[in-house]
């Protein structure tokens, strides 16, 4: 008498997972920059955009025309909320010994970036990758984090501010 409805199937189709194929080859390149640079860690980095792939894949009949990347990009960093939230982790002003002022004379200019990045609180983090690596716009940025342009406006000048507080070049001979 009554029929059953069953859930819609995942369906795949070839115009699709083309269109999807090309998307990640222009994105996956961006997509892995912008998680190295939030989670300072090639594996971790590797495993999100895995994850935020999966996910915008699952997504893709839904995504806008041509915001493929915006999605994919929010995506990732939502899961490295997730991720940082779980792990309940703080980062130091020490890094694996190295002291602040220091950082950048021991280590080149990516890996000394991400250390940098790591001293920041998350939300500072993300606004700045987001912001000045990714080159997106204070409205962009709200949006893909989900907060105000004030709140971005804020949290860039604070990490800026931190970053160049912590990090700034001291003259040699001068603060011996």
């Amino acid at each position: 008498m009554g029929e059953t409805r069953e859930a819609p199937m995942f369906r795949s189709s070839p115009t699709r997972d083309a269109e999807f194929a090309e998307f990640m080859r222009t994105a996956s390149l961006s997509l892995g920059r912008t998680a190295w640079l939030l989670t300072g860690n090639a594996d971790l980095a590797d495993e999100l955009v895995q994850a935020a792939l999966v996910k915008t894949y699952v997504a893709w009949p839904r995504v806008r025309s041509g915001e493929g990347l915006a999605y994919a990009r929010r995506v990732l960093v939502n899961l490295n909320v997730d991720r940082h939230r779980r792990a309940h982790t703080t980062p130091s002003d020490r890094i694996d010994g190295i002291e602040p002022r220091h950082a950048e004379q021991s280590v080149d200019d990516r890996d000394q970036a991400t250390r940098m990045l790591a001293t920041l609180p998350a939300q500072q983090r993300r606004v700045i990758v987001l912001r000045y690596y990714d080159d997106l716009s204070e409205a962009e940025v709200a949006h893909h984090l989900g907060i105000s342009v004030g709140a971005v406006k804020s949290s860039a000048s604070r990490g800026l501010a931190t970053l160049r507080s912590r990090f700034a070049r001291v003259p040699e001979g001068e603060g011996q």
